[in-house]
Protein backbone atom coordinates (compact mmCIF):
# COMPACT_ATOMS: atom_id res chain seq x y z
CA UNK A 1 0.00 0.00 0.00
CA UNK A 2 1.34 3.42 -0.96
CA UNK A 3 0.00 6.56 0.68
CA UNK A 4 0.91 10.11 -0.30
CA UNK A 5 0.06 13.57 1.02
CA UNK A 6 1.35 17.00 0.01
CA UNK A 7 1.06 19.99 2.30
CA UNK A 8 2.96 23.28 2.67
CA UNK A 9 5.78 22.25 0.29
CA UNK A 10 6.23 18.93 2.08
CA UNK A 11 5.63 15.54 0.51
CA UNK A 12 4.75 12.72 2.89
CA UNK A 13 4.68 9.15 1.59
CA UNK A 14 4.33 5.77 3.26
CA UNK A 15 4.90 2.36 1.80
CA UNK A 16 3.42 -0.50 3.85
CA UNK A 17 4.71 -3.99 3.12
CA UNK A 18 2.73 -7.09 4.23
CA UNK A 19 5.44 -8.28 6.60
CA UNK A 20 6.14 -8.31 10.34
CA UNK A 21 6.39 -4.98 12.13
CA UNK A 22 9.34 -2.77 11.42
CA UNK A 23 9.42 0.98 10.94
CA UNK A 24 11.59 3.58 9.29
CA UNK A 25 11.21 7.37 9.18
CA UNK A 26 13.31 9.33 6.72
CA UNK A 27 13.52 13.00 5.81
CA UNK A 28 15.03 14.72 2.77
CA UNK A 29 15.86 18.39 3.36
CA UNK A 30 16.41 20.30 0.13
CA UNK A 31 19.10 22.98 -0.22
CA UNK A 32 17.90 26.29 1.18
CA UNK A 33 15.70 24.71 3.86
CA UNK A 34 16.06 25.34 7.58
CA UNK A 35 18.21 22.26 8.34
CA UNK A 36 20.12 22.41 5.04
CA UNK A 37 20.65 26.12 4.35
CA UNK A 38 24.03 26.23 2.59
CA UNK A 39 24.36 22.89 0.83
CA UNK A 40 23.94 22.23 -2.86
CA UNK A 41 22.75 18.66 -2.22
CA UNK A 42 19.58 17.19 -0.76
CA UNK A 43 20.35 15.86 2.74
CA UNK A 44 18.63 12.52 3.44
CA UNK A 45 18.61 10.96 6.90
CA UNK A 46 16.50 8.70 9.03
CA UNK A 47 16.19 6.01 11.66
CA UNK A 48 14.55 2.61 11.87
CA UNK A 49 13.53 -0.15 14.22
CA UNK A 50 12.88 -3.84 13.88
CA UNK A 51 10.22 -6.03 15.43
CA UNK A 52 11.55 -5.58 18.98
CA UNK A 53 11.65 -1.76 18.82
CA UNK A 54 14.43 0.68 19.70
CA UNK A 55 16.76 0.87 22.68
CA UNK A 56 18.20 4.31 21.87
CA UNK A 57 16.74 7.69 20.98
CA UNK A 58 16.60 8.19 17.19
CA UNK A 59 19.18 10.61 15.81
CA UNK A 60 16.51 12.13 13.55
CA UNK A 61 14.67 13.39 16.66
CA UNK A 62 11.06 13.58 17.79
CA UNK A 63 9.56 13.45 14.29
CA UNK A 64 10.45 9.76 14.33
CA UNK A 65 8.04 9.12 17.20
CA UNK A 66 5.39 11.49 15.83
CA UNK A 67 5.30 9.64 12.51
CA UNK A 68 5.51 6.26 14.24
CA UNK A 69 2.49 7.10 16.42
CA UNK A 70 0.37 8.06 13.40
CA UNK A 71 1.49 4.90 11.59
CA UNK A 72 0.66 2.64 14.53
CA UNK A 73 -2.73 4.31 14.93
CA UNK A 74 -3.53 3.57 11.29
CA UNK A 75 -2.35 -0.04 11.49
CA UNK A 76 -4.37 -0.54 14.67
CA UNK A 77 -7.47 0.85 12.94
CA UNK A 78 -7.17 -1.78 10.19
CA UNK A 79 -6.10 -4.46 12.68
CA UNK A 80 -2.85 -5.26 10.86
CA UNK A 81 0.89 -5.10 11.29
CA UNK A 82 3.26 -4.15 8.49
CA UNK A 83 6.75 -3.09 7.62
CA UNK A 84 6.32 0.67 7.30
CA UNK A 85 8.58 3.03 5.40
CA UNK A 86 7.50 6.65 5.95
CA UNK A 87 9.27 9.38 3.98
CA UNK A 88 9.13 13.17 4.01
CA UNK A 89 10.56 15.63 1.51
CA UNK A 90 10.96 19.21 2.72
CA UNK A 91 11.22 21.71 -0.13
CA UNK A 92 12.78 25.22 0.09
CA UNK A 93 9.44 27.05 0.18
CA UNK A 94 8.68 25.47 3.59
CA UNK A 95 9.67 28.36 5.87
CA UNK A 96 10.78 26.65 9.08
CA UNK A 97 10.15 23.54 11.17
CA UNK A 98 6.80 23.75 12.93
CA UNK A 99 7.37 20.95 15.43
CA UNK A 100 6.59 17.28 15.76
CA UNK A 101 2.85 17.97 15.89
CA UNK A 102 3.04 19.07 12.23
CA UNK A 103 4.57 15.73 11.23
CA UNK A 104 2.10 13.73 13.33
CA UNK A 105 -0.94 15.48 11.88
CA UNK A 106 0.32 15.33 8.29
CA UNK A 107 1.05 11.61 8.59
CA UNK A 108 -2.43 11.09 10.06
CA UNK A 109 -3.94 12.97 7.12
CA UNK A 110 -1.81 10.95 4.71
CA UNK A 111 -3.25 7.71 6.09
CA UNK A 112 -6.76 9.10 5.51
CA UNK A 113 -6.05 9.27 1.77
CA UNK A 114 -6.94 6.40 -0.54
CA UNK A 115 -3.85 4.20 -0.98
CA UNK A 116 -2.46 2.81 -4.20
CA UNK A 117 -2.29 -0.99 -4.19
CA UNK A 118 0.41 -2.87 -6.09
CA UNK A 119 0.90 -6.50 -7.09
CA UNK A 120 4.58 -6.70 -6.14
CA UNK A 121 7.40 -4.75 -4.55
CA UNK A 122 8.88 -3.53 -7.84
CA UNK A 123 5.56 -1.96 -8.86
CA UNK A 124 5.31 -0.39 -5.41
CA UNK A 125 8.81 1.07 -5.69
CA UNK A 126 7.96 2.47 -9.12
CA UNK A 127 4.86 4.10 -7.61
CA UNK A 128 6.94 5.43 -4.71
CA UNK A 129 9.47 6.88 -7.13
CA UNK A 130 6.71 8.71 -9.02
CA UNK A 131 5.35 10.29 -5.84
CA UNK A 132 8.72 11.77 -4.80
CA UNK A 133 11.18 14.24 -6.31
CA UNK A 134 14.33 12.82 -4.69
CA UNK A 135 15.53 9.89 -6.84
CA UNK A 136 14.73 6.47 -5.42
CA UNK A 137 18.43 5.49 -5.52
CA UNK A 138 19.21 8.20 -2.96
CA UNK A 139 16.53 6.85 -0.60
CA UNK A 140 17.79 3.28 -1.06
CA UNK A 141 21.36 4.29 -0.14
CA UNK A 142 20.15 5.53 3.27
CA UNK A 143 17.22 3.20 3.99
CA UNK A 144 17.56 0.05 6.11
CA UNK A 145 14.10 -1.20 5.10
CA UNK A 146 14.57 -0.65 1.36
CA UNK A 147 17.96 -2.38 1.42
CA UNK A 148 16.48 -5.34 3.28
CA UNK A 149 13.47 -5.61 0.96
CA UNK A 150 15.61 -5.36 -2.16
CA UNK A 151 18.70 -7.35 -1.26
CA UNK A 152 17.96 -9.71 1.64
CA UNK A 153 16.90 -13.18 0.50
CA UNK A 154 14.28 -14.99 2.53
CA UNK A 155 14.51 -18.68 3.32
CA UNK A 156 11.33 -19.25 1.31
CA UNK A 157 13.18 -18.14 -1.83
CA UNK A 158 15.54 -21.15 -1.79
Amino acid sequence: MLFSYKYMDNIFTALLFPQKWSFEWMEAWFPGTFWNPNSLQVDVGGDSEGYRGRTTYPSIGGCYYASRLATVEFLDSIRRQATALVLREIHPQFPLPLGVWFVRECVRRMFNQKPQIFEDMHEALDGLSKSLTVPLKKWILKSDILKECLYQKKITEF
